[in-house]
């Protein structure tokens, strides 16, 4: 290779930090490729962009999102905003769900996401027979259509239980052979819960597939379905291939009872991921006043180790009717209500939506020489100050093509003579 063409790259994206009030550096790109980060880089580039002192990243990760039941307030009502109501409503929504009007729904939230600097999410997918394989097919199709800006992989979920439905098993299964990732469980909604992780398993053995169960929503520590899952992990070999979601009932327990199963968690190679937005909604109704979070406190299982990650999980539904897929805004939210104020422990709830994030989902990370240039730009000095100021998306990359662009804002002051 010539040294012309050592100097010519596809794109550059100029003065940025890559580390918290890091020096100004330059990135380029050839190939889809991160093909140096160095200050002042002299070269020439088909494109340039100008990052004007921006922290540039490698996106969030949203492990734990609902898109086939966002955006359905005005089909469902909130009387109790109860985790059981919002069950209910959604079971009676789901029967009038087409391929199109989830596709519409998906289409918004993945477009707020990919705006708001999201490049990958795990979303889950309600197969059951009332669903049957509508919602399924949609989130296929925007799995394709949005692969240019962002990575997006499906859980085949039982939401409504198992052993209570044994066609939904059968589902499952299919979706499984026809293009779902991996397989999840809710054994809160089954009459059998040990019976529901055990066939949850069953298919994850037979698909090769990882699990991810939403677990414990509740604030009563000795109603817990978790034993049950470290012990199943543990015997299929699981280790590595298992997150977990909510298990709101650790934020009832005491911190050497939440680092004793931190350690349990760490052994048995399970991820954990929390909601903060719809386990404050749900949780604490009958509290009257001190209404308690409800929010497992993910920053202490991570200083044990445990890989942790703050995600979206329901926008603008009976669990959540708030929202707008904002995973740095999800950060700060997590922060306020964890009462966090370190350094180092603001700087890891930004890992908990990138770095750690990715852990769990198994992905590569991070911009180095070498990685793939997805890359986005945050108007913030880094991490910390990015959750302190929920810092503003300016744009972002994937492969090294440019995938969105938020503009600049711009304050217009009055002429003044």
């Amino acid at each position: 290779m010539s040294m012309q063409r050592d100097r010519l790259f596809d794109l550059v994206i100029r003065d940025v930090r890559v580390a918290e009030d890091g020096v100004l550096v330059d990135i380029a790109v050839r190939d889809g490729l991160i093909a140096a980060i160095e200050p002042r880089l002299s070269c020439d580039a088909v494109s340039d962009f100008d990052g004007k002192g921006s922290f540039a990243f490698g996106g969030f990760v949203d492990t734990h999102v609902h898109l086939d039941k966002a955006c359905i307030l005005d089909r469902c009502s909130i009387c109790e905003g109860t985790l059981a109501e919002a069950v209910r409503e959604t079971a009676r929504a789901k029967p009038g769900f087409t391929e199109e009007d989830v596709y519409e729904r998906a289409a918004r939230v993945v477009e707020r996401a990919i705006s708001h600097g999201t490049v990958r999410m795990r979303t889950f997918v309600e197969i059951d027979p009332r669903a049957g394989f509508r919602s399924f097919e949609a989130v296929k199709r925007i799995r394709a259509d949005y692969a240019f800006a962002i990575d997006i992989e499906i859980c085949a979920f039982a939401q409504d239980g198992l052993t209570n439905e044994t066609d939904t098993w059968k589902m499952l299964d299919a979706a499984l052979s026809d293009g779902a990732d991996l397989i999840g469980g809710c054994p809160y909604t089954d009459p059998d819960p040990e019976a529901h992780i055990a066939r949850i398993f069953e298919l994850a053995e037979k698909h090769d597939v990882a699990v991810d169960f939403h677990l414990d929503f509740s604030l009563d520590p000795d109603k817990t379905d978790l034993p049950a899952v470290i012990a199943a992990t543990k015997r299929h070999g699981w280790q590595g291939r298992v997150s977990i979601g909510h298990v709101t009932n650790l934020s009832a327990l005491p911190e050497a009872s939440v680092i004793e199963i931190a350690n349990a968690l760490t052994e048995a190679g399970i991820a954990l991921t929390v909601l903060p937005a719809t386990d404050l909604f749900l949780n604490g109704r009958a509290h009257e006043r001190l209404v308690p979070r409800g929010v497992a406190p993910a920053h202490i299982l991570a200083a044990q180790g445990v890989v942790a990650s703050i995600a979206t999980n329901n926008v603008l539904n009976p669990f959540t009717p708030f929202g707008d897929a904002s995973l740095i805004r999800m950060a700060n939210l997590y922060a306020n209500v964890a009462q966090l104020s370190r350094d180092a422990e603001i700087a890891g709830v930004f890992d908990m939506v990138g770095r750690s994030a990715a852990r769990q989902l198994g992905i590569p990370y991070g911009l180095a020489v070498g990685n793939d240039a997805t890359i986005i730009l945050i108007d913030a000095a880094g991490p910390k100050a990015a959750v302190r100021e929920v810092g503003r998306i300016v744009a972002g990359w994937k492969s090294g093509r440019q995938s969105f662009d938020n503009g600049r804002p711009q304050i217009h002051k009055p002429d003044r003579q």
